[in-house]
């Protein structure tokens, strides 16, 4: 790879929706170039199994659904990179992009598929049980522990959300806030309030996540107030204190919502910058599911596709 490439379709990031944008794109003989970040494969490769994408009726491992979306991007020609886009300068056309801080890209359209992290506590036992446990997705999870006892902890929309979500599934959930009060939305709080397997134990934060070698089997919280802690037996413990949106390069050249999700013009992918195109989870914060992710991949693709004709025929006839 010398230092200085043209390309048609540069795609940034490596999840479902990445990698379905490379399959289409591919197909459509655009010869898309991919990077894959410093996480390839994004979030899924930190789930095991995953049961809700259509067409596994046995269900899939998360790394190895990302490696057969790699091998199907391959297959139709995608150029699979591993590099990191360390910035961009989408004020100028071709749209410039800078891989590893040392590669030098000219892109004719660019599909921006960076994603988004589930946030952490920060504690080492969420590293140590993670799959074996804890998670930050109830949708993607909870199915797998239905009839147990679960924690989730978070106080706004989404704890309010997964709370209620898993109390269909399971026996009890403990809900930890810190303060008080709740930051949820009224309707949500009193959806909360009316689920009678919810405990909410207010003025509380999680010391430790408790296991074995099986797993995750209590959590010890303790009391915002006066430190007091106690032990309460779960199975599982859910995180739900938000997403960060892997947007930071983009900062200056995109436009962003208040929370950092980059911004599209409704029904589309397309950003405020032409020929910019943002897919998957870094520009979805209601839904963020592998299944809608790679749905928004093949509309940005789609979309590429289409700017980049009306592109070829300006020139034609400029």
């Amino acid at each position: 790879m010398n230092n200085h490439e043209k390309v048609k379709v540069l795609i940034i990031g490596s999840g479902p929706a990445g990698y379905t944008a490379a399959i289409y794109a591919a197909r459509a003989g655009l010869n898309p170039v991919l990077f894959t970040g410093g996480e390839p494969g994004g979030q899924l490769t930190t789930t095991n199994d995953v049961e809700n994408f259509p067409g596994y009726p046995e269900g899939i491992n998360g790394p190895q659904m990302m490696i057969d979306l790699q091998k199907q991007a391959e297959r139709f020609g995608t150029q699979v990179n591993f590099g990191l886009v360390t910035s961009v300068d989408f004020s100028v056309y071709p749209l410039k992009v800078t891989v590893d801080e040392n590669k030098f890209f000219e892109a004719e359209s660019v599909i921006v598929a960076t994603g988004a992290s589930a946030k952490y506590l920060g504690i080492p036992s969420e590293k140590t049980y993670t799959n074996k446990g804890v998670s930050a997705c109830a949708v993607c999870d909870g199915y797998f522990y239905r009839g147990k006892e679960v924690a989730v902890v978070g106080a706004g929309d989404s704890a309010a959300e997964e709370s209620t979500y898993l109390a269909k599934l399971c026996t009890k959930v403990h809900l930890i806030v810190r303060r008080n009060e709740m930051r949820a939305s009224k309707i949500m709080q009193q959806r909360v309030k009316n689920t009678p397997n919810i405990e909410i134990h207010w003025n509380s934060e999680t010391d430790e996540i408790l296991g074995d070698d099986n797993g995750v089997n209590a959590v010890r919280i303790k009391s915002t107030l006066d430190g007091t802690q106690k032990v309460i037996s779960v199975q599982g413990f859910f995180l739900a204190i938000g997403h960060k949106p892997n947007t930071a390069i983009f900062k200056d050249q995109l436009e962003l919502d208040e929370a950092g999700y980059v911004k599209v013009i409704p029904g589309t992918t397309k950003t405020n910058k032409e020929g910019v195109f943002a897919v998957g989870d870094v520009a979805d914060r209601t839904y963020r599911q592998a299944i809608t992710a790679a749905g928004t991949g093949c509309m940005g693709a789609l979309d590429a596709e289409k700017f980049l004709q009306a592109k070829e025929l300006e020139l034609a006839h400029s």
